[in-house]
């Protein structure tokens, strides 16, 4: 089934709630790095990160914000996960960077209304 949208590397809010209207579905994924949050549309076709009209990635300060704009959308759950899951070096346990399947499958479900 063909969709009436194309999706890239970055989205806008606007071109976001457009292609929601649509009927588009994603897996989101709101990404914390120290405080930081950053949020990715998994779909079929590959991942967008949520950005402004120049390309730039939106950043938040909290979950708040962007279960409002998300929740506003009509989008109601994401995965929260951490870019800094690795294993623990300060008692030599070896670890590996986790792919975004695994921060996906083991990340924290939130809700956006």
């Amino acid at each position: 089934m063909g969709h009436a949208y194309q999706l890239g590397d970055h989205i806008t809010l606007r071109e976001l709630a457009r292609a929601i209207a649509q009927g588009f579905s994603p897996i989101v994924e709101v990404e914390s790095m120290d405080g930081i949050y950053t949020v990715r549309l998994h779909h079929g076709s590959g991942v967008s990160e949520l950005s402004d009209g120049d390309g730039k990635t939106l950043t938040f300060l909290g979950t708040g914000e962007i279960r409002d704009k998300l929740g506003e959308l009509g989008l109601t759950h994401g995965v929260l996960t951490w870019s800094d899951q690795c294993g623990d070096e300060m008692i030599g346990v070896p670890g590996h960077a986790m792919t975004p399947d695994e921060m996906l499958a083991h990340g924290t479900r939130i809700a956006f209304r």
